[in-house]
């Protein structure tokens, strides 16, 4: 069933990750970058810029060019109405982002990549959720921050960019002062992105495929996947940086990498590993993912019907420490 997001929250347990010894900031020092782009102005421009890409939308690399502010929808089957499926505090992120307090997630409902695989089909695929309002997305913000969450971490959020900037807003109105999650599959649109530099604090994409043909047969033709991602994880880490975490190791600035181990090595994560080291740098946060279980229409593929073998995870973390990279998530 939806959970109603004005209604009920759901606390998960368990945590996981690994400590950071990186250059501490002490969070009494910290502003987010939002709160400096709503002082500035700069954010409120930022919203009537992405407001006016629902006309002729192209918020993501498939550009579907339809009207969303008049109700058409594209490969999303999104409006301009924002819908959320739920609203929590999660243990279940990298450690830097859970801490004690949780990391505040809202999954948003409906996805710009509708992968075969999916993994939360019942959000991303058949839309599970109720509409809401630009103030009530702020209103949650500020309800998690409240609860003691470190971050306020939106999940899919690259079909209604708009809605969760607007929403923002009145978050800061609120008070809002915790860092901004901006978790996202990695298909994403460089000029969205570069539009987000200097409210993002943190970015937690995605890089599922290195090879086109694998993306464009497991989500939906979206066959520029990779150069895409590439693109836009790029341009997240010119905005960010690494990973900077406070002086108890919860993370307040920086890049994310999340990688799924597919079986047969679907996901190129040796590739994918070279790419990193050579274009990003070798101490970005990486975690290379070992849940992969076959979801939605994985069965349909024999090559995908079937969990990751403990052999192909530990091949994957081999590829990522030959390559060089340093700081793995390793739970």
């Amino acid at each position: 069933m939806p959970i109603n997001p004005l209604t009920r929250r759901e606390f998960t347990a368990g945590a996981g990750g690994m400590g950071l010894v990186v250059p501490s900031m002490f969070r009494k020092d910290f502003e987010p970058a939002y709160v400096r782009a709503e002082r500035s102005g700069m954010l409120a421009g930022r919203v009537r810029q992405l407001w006016s890409i629902y006309r002729s939308c192209r918020l993501c690399p498939r550009q579907c060019g339809v009207n969303r502010l008049k109700g058409e929808t594209g490969v999303c089957r999104s409006t301009s109405r924002a819908k959320v499926y739920s609203a929590h505090a999660h243990f279940g992120e990298e450690r830097p982002l859970v801490g004690r307090g949780g990391s505040g997630t809202i999954f948003f409902s409906n996805c710009n990549l509708l992968c075969q695989f999916c993994q939360n089909w019942e959000i991303n695929h058949r839309g599970d959720g109720s509409y809401v309002s630009d103030e009530q997305i702020g209103r949650l913000m500020v309800d998690l921050q409240d609860a003691g969450c470190h971050n306020i971490n939106f999940v899919t959020p690259t079909h209604i960019v708009p809605n969760i900037m607007n929403g923002l807003r009145a978050a800061i109105a609120r008070g809002l002062r915790v860092p901004l999650v901006y978790n996202c599959g990695g298909y994403e649109s460089l000029e969205v992105v570069k539009l987000l530099d200097g409210i993002v604090d943190i970015y937690l994409p995605d890089f599922k495929y290195t090879d086109e043909k694998m993306s464009e047969k497991y989500s939906s033709g979206a066959a520029d996947y990779p150069e895409a991602a590439a693109a836009a994880i790029a341009e997240m880490h010119r905005q960010v940086g690494e990973l900077v975490v406070d002086e108890r190791g919860i993370a307040l600035r920086g890049l994310i990498i999340r990688h799924l181990v597919l079986p047969q090595n679907i996901a190129g994560t040796d590739k994918f590993a070279g790419w990193v080291a050579s274009k990003l740098t070798r101490s970005t946060y990486v975690n290379i993912m070992a849940q992969y279980r076959p979801e939605h229409n994985a069965r349909r593929y024999p090559e995908l019907s079937r969990p990751i073998r403990t052999a192909e995870y530990r091949q994957a973390l081999d590829w990522a420490r030959g390559a060089g990279l340093t700081r793995l998530d390793n739970r």
